[in-house]
């Protein structure tokens, strides 16, 4: 099969961007005709390892800087209408030049199937695709969670693929609302568990890990810390991860007098190594899709305590016997969860134990024939199941 996969920055870091490679990689192991496309490219090299069988290049060239200033893209939305609507979180790469690319590019594909991995290139492959390809559209957050402007055009467009990806039952249920006639599949990320050491909890070190944004609510972890530090002078936070909020953060770890017990560890090379150098995995973002590095604390045995944020964590999670989840933002009940788990390391033991057997359910053996089921099937016009990719 001609498989090609359409990424916002195939360059860059994330969690997409890490899924979608793994994806790639697996669909040319298996021997398909692989693509990875870029809509924009901002450095020389990908940060994530893409096998040498998978062709990948981009759409635009922003390695000298974006040519297009604030007034010119207010300009492209008056004079000609955006199909990337406001609130998407990309919104701002799709200037006049990046959107036209992309429409010609989705308009030229008239083979194979066509993926693309986020609204803003859905709704274009949606509304400007050929037609001629088999699209699917992935997605990587729960509906919800997207800005009513984004969530009216999906409302109105989805409808023109073969299929929905979606992460979660809990976004497939908000999917089947609007589209009951089209295939909504859910097939969780894959994350490789070869290798993975587990944690002997010895180290008193609470770890997180994602992009420095207010999704994560680092903000919130940090707060939740700090109520219980006292009682437990020798426990740590390590948050690794970069991104646009670390000034601020860094700002609250210091007017909560948490320096040299919370740090903003920047970007790890070996964060395999830091995990199992940990004895519990935080969770505390706002909102989620299907929570990758969560996964992967949970292979190295770390017991986790998480927000009940939308999806993701309770799909992952069953109470009190792989982890513990505490309601949204209750920062509070979030330092006293930590807390039960410091004073308890059997506890941790028992609940990373158990994580450790959750996480192989993601893995890509069991993970990656669910997408080459599916595009064979597409290929050959043959039925979804309703419930495909069920967890059992």
């Amino acid at each position: 099969m001609k498989i090609r996969y359409m990424l916002l920055h195939a360059y860059g870091m994330g969690g997409t961007i890490r899924t979608v490679v793994n994806q790639a990689n697996a669909m040319a192991e298996a021997g398909h005709d692989v693509e990875i496309v870029s809509t924009v490219r901002r450095r020389t090299s990908p940060q994530f390892e893409i096998d040498k069988r998978v062709k990948v290049w981009a759409l635009v060239d922003q390695r000298q800087g974006v040519s297009a200033d604030s007034l010119a893209r207010r300009m492209w939305r008056r004079a000609r209408g955006k199909i990337v609507p406001y609130g998407e979180f990309a919104a701002h790469y799709f200037t006049e030049r990046v959107e036209a690319a992309v429409m010609e590019y989705v308009a030229s594909v008239d083979d194979g199937i066509l993926v693309t991995t986020r609204p803003a290139l859905n709704l274009i492959s949606a509304r400007r695709g050929s037609g001629k390809a088999i699209r699917v559209a992935q997605e990587h957050m729960n509906l919800a969670s997207y800005h009513p402007a984004v969530r009216e055009q999906i409302s109105r467009h989805y409808g023109a693929f073969d299929a929905i990806a979606v992460l979660t039952e809990t976004s497939r249920a908000e999917y089947r609302a609007i589209y009951d006639d089209t295939p909504i599949v859910r097939i969780p990320n894959a994350v490789a568990m070869e290798h993975r050491k587990h944690s002997d909890q010895s180290n008193p070190v609470i770890v997180a890990a994602g992009r420095l944004v207010p999704q994560k609510g680092y903000d919130m972890l940090i707060s939740a810390f700090a109520t219980i530090a006292e009682a437990h002078p020798e426990w740590t936070v390590r948050i690794f991860g970069t991104g646009p909020s670390q000034e601020k953060l860094q700002a609250r770890i210091d007017t909560a007098e948490m320096n040299g017990r919370v740090t903003l560890m920047g970007r790890s090379d070996r964060i395999h190594e830091e995990l199992t150098d940990a004895s519990i995995y935080a969770l505390s973002s706002r909102m989620e899709g299907l929570p990758m590095a969560m996964i992967e604390a949970m292979g190295h045995a770390l017991p986790v305590v998480a927000f009940d944020c939308p999806t993701g964590p309770a799909d992952l999670i069953t109470q009190g016997r792989n982890g513990v989840l505490v309601p949204p933002r209750d920062v509070e009940a979030f330092g006293a969860e930590l807390s039960r788990l410091i004073g308890d390391v059997e506890l941790r033991r028992r609940l990373g134990a158990a994580a450790a057997e959750t996480a192989r359910e993601y893995t890509p053996e069991t993970v990656m024939p669910l997408w080459e089921g599916l595009f064979t099937a597409l290929s050959n016009r043959a039925p979804i199941a309703r419930d495909y990719g069920a967890a059992h």
